[in-house]
């Protein structure tokens, strides 16, 4: 087995589908069809996957281009092997229904956890949106 340093370890992988998770916890399912050496990636037949508790919802989204420095995690799906997940999928327009409901929650949890430390007479300074990420 040879080794091959950087993004050229790749080249082994296009053609193949792979899941990528992206810096702002998007994760996507597609065909690896082109990289470079920033290791910007294009994949084709692309799913945005949103999971929200047990369930799950797929929104196409066809060529999708992603920047080098915005992924996390790459890895080759395995689409021989039967899958043998205890998720359920459900339809794009209920699972984007959960995901706002969950993304409230936490916004609603988070007022009250500032309200508290206000109240105790402690502030925590807003973290610019960009460090985040």
């Amino acid at each position: 087995m040879n080794y091959v340093p950087g993004t050229a370890s790749l080249i082994d992988d296009i053609d193949k589908k792979h899941l990528v998770l992206l810096r702002d916890g998007r994760t996507l399912i597609g065909y690896l069809r082109s990289i470079d050496q920033f290791a910007n990636l294009v994949f084709h037949q692309t799913v945005e996957r949103i999971h929200v508790g047990k369930k799950f919802g797929d929104i196409p989204r066809g060529i999708f281009i992603v920047r080098g420095e915005n992924v996390v995690l790459l890895g080759e799906i395995d689409v021989d092997k039967p899958s043998d997940t205890v998720l359920q999928q459900v339809p794009i327009e209920e699972i984007l229904e959960e995901q706002r409901l969950q993304q409230q929650a936490k916004h609603e949890t988070e007022k009250v956890k500032m309200q508290v430390l206000k109240d105790r007479g402690l502030s925590i300074p807003k973290a610019d949106n960009l460090d985040e990420y």
